[in-house]
């Protein structure tokens, strides 16, 4: 399996859902060209970009951030023309109550499965 470096993962989730490098920005609140330069590997994004990142995509952060791992991102949402930085905002917090409710459930397997 080829290492994907994590500027490269984001530019592939972030095409996979349509979106912008500009969109994308304005959700991190930083310049587009600093989406640009990380997408490249120029430059790394900062850890709460990356958090931030993986609750958009709807991917736990260590998939995001291990270069041997692929990202596996959830699908829910990203089908209007026009999503404004709100719809963003909205689709990463269900993302992430999406990924606490997955890990929640697995740790309530773990404890069945040892009682």
């Amino acid at each position: 399996m080829m290492k994907a470096s994590i500027g490269h993962k984001v530019k592939g989730l972030r095409e996979m859902a349509g979106l912008s490098q500009t969109q994308i920005a304005q959700f991190l609140n930083i310049d587009q060209s600093t989406i640009s330069k990380c997408e490249k590997g120029e430059r790394q994004f900062q850890v709460d970009q990356l958090e931030q990142l993986s609750s958009l995509f709807g991917c736990s952060l260590a998939d995001l951030v291990n270069e041997e791992m692929e990202a596996k991102p959830l699908y829910i949402a990203f089908r209007a023309d026009a999503i404004a930085n709100e719809d963003l905002v909205a689709i990463a917090d269900i993302h992430k109550i999406a990924l606490n409710l997955d890990q929640m459930c697995a740790l309530l397997q773990e404890n069945v499965h040892e009682a």
